[in-house]
């Protein structure tokens, strides 16, 4: 139960990385070091996502 809770959670903050991101692209002088910061977190959240998912398929 603590693994699913934790993928929402992750799941939560995917999503909310995504919205961040669509906000800083509208923006005309938007900063895209920024944008790759958010990029790489969501790929990590991503990766940790997988991670877990792997792990309860396994079980």
């Amino acid at each position: 139960m603590a693994i699913r809770a934790h993928m929402e959670t992750l799941n939560k903050r995917h999503q909310e990385l995504e919205t961040a991101i669509s906000s800083e692209i509208k923006h005309p002088a938007h900063d895209e070091l920024r944008i790759v910061e958010l990029k790489r977190q969501k790929l990590k959240i991503k990766d940790q996502l997988e991670e877990l998912r792997t792990m309860t398929k396994a079980n």
